[in-house]
């Protein structure tokens, strides 16, 4: 298994739902602190890294992913629920989750439609996936509300859905490989450029808000001249994403990205032959469109390995992600005239 890939399974696995980001965060700071990159975080809980005084290029992934957070104690002491992020619901229903107490007890439950049995429920194959038609199911011996609260679940705790990660003939499965596989990709550099960090003006930025909108919007080193975002690339109809492919976005919902660095991109692809597509995404924004969006004056483009199914069960290919290390490392070699 490629050393990213296993990167990515082990990111997988902390929860980090939009919010509960701490622990994934923890878990980066370590690997990269044991490599010798220096790590600090900013006042909104981004983890920044970097070695250089003077960062001029900010290389950004996000962190936090879909989930849920518990809106209240059903009468039978159950969970209701709200969305965190663009959950989609039919793809999330049956899946196994935690639920994550304030205090930091941990219980496991299930996402399902209201009187799920078909046995009982005729129109349960056409009931409506929404969050007022579904609950999360409780694995505890439960019959009402009192029953849960005794338990130390209120509303408010987070809720985490298992991530189903699995590798198979080069493809990586799993829910929220956007944007940890972006992650795992940026770890994965980093790891290798350790020992020249000291010489080079770039910093990596973890960002843990981008799923709610104002991920990107602040705490990036006041020397920063240009925003290279990692994110997702999409993959389905009316789009060139390819998941083994990176992808080199021109413009998204939130319009068009900086012609400069977006053509040096796209030029830096196809003179080193790196797989790649140029496409237009029609209902997506970044940690970049936040960052304009709050008058940040430094240049931004976006990148990402194909990812396909996104908000669902989503799929990528070991060749995207090694696509997307080498455009960002190459990016970093021509910037900086390695």
């Amino acid at each position: 298994m490629e050393r990213v890939v296993e990167i990515l399974r082990e990111i997988l696995e902390i929860p980090s739902p939009t919010g509960y980001t701490k622990e994934v965060l923890a878990h980066i700071e370590k690997k990269l602190n044991g490599a010798g990159i220096k790590t600090r975080y900013t006042n909104k809980g981004a983890l920044l890294a970097y070695n250089h005084p003077e960062p001029e290029l900010v290389i950004a992934g996000h962190v936090d992913t879909l989930g849920a957070m518990v809106k209240g104690i059903l009468p039978d002491g159950h969970l209701s629920f709200t969305k965190i992020g663009g959950l989609l619901l039919p793809t999330f229903e049956g899946e196994y989750c935690t639920i994550i107490t304030r205090s930091g007890k941990r219980f496991r439950g299930t996402l399902l439609l209201k009187n799920p049995s078909v046995h009982v429920n005729k129109d349960a194959g056409k009931k409506e996936r929404k969050e007022e038609n579904m609950y999360i199911r409780l694995d505890e011996l439960v019959e009402k509300k009192e029953d849960t609260e005794k338990l130390g679940i209120r509303p408010g705790d987070f809720i985490a859905f298992d991530p189903k990660f699995e590798y198979v003939n080069g493809f990586v499965k799993a829910h929220f490989l956007d944007d940890k596989a972006s992650v795992a990709v940026m770890i994965d550099l980093l790891l290798e450029l350790a020992d020249e960090l000291e010489k080079l003006p770039v910093a990596f930025f973890f960002s843990p808000y981008e799923e709610v909108g104002h991920g990107g919007s602040a705490g990036y080193p006041p020397t920063t001249k240009e925003l290279l975002v990692v994110d997702m690339g999409v993959v389905g109809e009316g789009v060139a994403g390819k998941e083994t492919a990176v992808s080199i976005a021109a413009k998204d919902s939130s319009g068009p990205y900086d012609y400069e660095m977006t053509t040096k991109l796209i030029e830096l692809a196809e003179k080193n032959d790196i797989p790649h597509v140029v496409d237009v995404f029609p209902y997506y924004g970044s940690d970049g469109s936040a960052a304009l969006r709050a008058g940040w004056d430094f240049r931004v483009a976006l990148i990402g390995p194909g990812v396909h199914a996104s908000h669902g069960m989503e799929r990528t290919h070991v060749k995207g992600l090694l696509a997307t290390k080498e455009l960002i490392r190459i990016y970093i070699e021509e910037r900086f005239h390695r």
